[in-house]
């Protein structure tokens, strides 16, 4: 039903792009009613110029994720390849891509939500080039033809990790280390967005899926990379009593915190046991959107002269777009291995849904299962709630618009602080 629910959204969208005419308003401050229009002819493999702009650098395992995936896709390519890293969410991130098209770049992508504004402006003002924009909410409603936004069904992969999560916890159990009362995971976010919240959410229901006794305890950052306060906060998670620790922020503050406390670790874009040996005794898995096949996709359409990419692009399991990091069988749990196979296998085959609304005692908000739900896709300025996402007794996320839109609050997850 999901992929079928997205391949008639991605027909709509394709229709959409045809039907505006592949038109753009003027940006460079002429009459309001000229347009340019967009030319996607077929570029030579030799006139392709893909350009990054990333948040931060390599330090960043968020901003090293994109840029691997985009050196790799360009190699694999033969296209060339120019990266600008460090790059602000403000007009810096215009001037950035502004500077990438006068270099002769004829893709450029952004890694941050918070480019996407600044890259949509670029877009109207050099409609023959193609933008696209990570975890980005408003392609689908601007309709600009060389516009799009992407992401990936990563809650599959978190949900995965949360399985040998919780597989590890129920190890701890058997072996008296902690009563099935003790269960509770600690989980450092960076911020109360949708994104966090559906990547928090569908890690603990992976650990629930093993281990029904767990509970998760969360502390927010208010940064996506802060060294400093993410190691704060899984140190005060790891003091609350929290038994294993995950992350959806980008520094190695909180894996070292789990190594200098000898407590499991479930990590995000990068297996920290090859970036700290420190970390080998305390890295369990971890998981990453792939962004090369997207890329690869975007060059390939560049290179055929393909006029509509669609608006949202989510990959998933099957496109090889969502992995799990390297297993340490050091300390994963007995049978973790072949558990994460048949779970992965149930996601792809569709028979088990992450976000299931339908199953006893799984998601439940305020002691009740969750029937019924209204999520903020178009992202107005109010955020106003517009569409019904629940359908066939499961949420369905990242299908309306590839970036994540559950924001539920569900019981068993603690937020110890939400101001951000």
């Amino acid at each position: 039903m999901k992929k079928k629910i997205f391949a008639i959204l991605l027909v709509v969208a394709m229709v959409a792009a045809l039907a505006v005419g592949f038109t753009a308003c003027d940006g460079n401050g002429g009459d309001e009613g000229t347009a340019k229009v967009v030319s996607f002819d077929p570029i030579e493999k030799s006139n392709i110029h893909f350009g990054l702009i990333t948040l931060h650098g390599e330090e960043s395992t968020y901003d090293k994720n994109f840029i691997d995936a985009a050196k790799a896709a360009c190699k694999n390519m033969g296209v060339k390849i120019t990266i600008k890293s460090g790059i602000p969410e403000g007009d810096e991130c215009y001037q950035a891509a502004a500077d990438l098209v006068q270099q002769g770049c004829n893709i450029i992508f952004a890694d941050s939500f918070g480019h996407e504004p600044y890259m949509l402006k670029a877009a109207k003002e050099f409609p023959n080039v193609r933008f696209c924009h990570a975890t980005g909410t408003t392609a689908h409603t601007e309709l600009q033809p060389n516009f799009y936004n992407a992401f990936a069904s990563i809650y599959e992969g978190r949900f995965l990790a949360g399985v040998a999560a919780g597989m590890k916890i129920n190890e701890m159990i058997e072996k008296g280390q902690i009563s099935a009362a003790q269960a509770k995971m600690g989980y450092v976010g960076a911020y109360t967005y949708a994104e966090v919240i559906s990547g928090l959410t569908s890690f603990y229901l992976g650990a629930k899926y093993v281990c029904p006794s767990v509970t998760m305890d969360v502390k927010f950052t208010g940064s996506w990379y802060d060294q400093v306060k993410e190691e704060e906060a899984a140190n005060a998670l790891i003091d609350g009593g929290c038994i294993l620790i995950s992350q959806h922020a980008d520094s190695m503050g909180a894996p070292n915190a789990c190594a200098n406390k000898k407590v499991p670790n479930v990590t995000y874009n990068i297996n920290t046991a090859s970036a700290n040996a420190a970390c080998a005794d305390t890295y369990l898995i971890g998981s990453k959107i792939n962004w090369q096949p997207y890329y690869e996709y975007v060059i390939k359409c560049t290179i055929n002269g393909v006029s509509a990419l669609g608006f949202d692009w989510t990959g998933n399991l099957e496109t090889g777009s969502v992995e799990l990091l390297d297993l340490n069988e050091t300390i994963a749990a007995a049978g973790t291995k072949a558990k994460l196979e048949e779970v992965k296998n149930l996601l792809i085959s569709g028979e088990l849904h992450v976000f299931d609304t339908a199953k006893d005692n799984y998601i439940l908000k305020d002691g009740k299962k969750l029937e019924s739900y209204k999520a903020d896709v178009d992202t107005d300025d109010n955020f106003t709630a517009d569409t019904f996402v629940i359908v066939d007794g499961y949420f369905h996320e990242s299908v309306y618009r590839s970036a994540p839109y559950f924001d539920v609050q569900i019981d068993g997850i603690n937020f110890l602080n939400s101001e951000f």
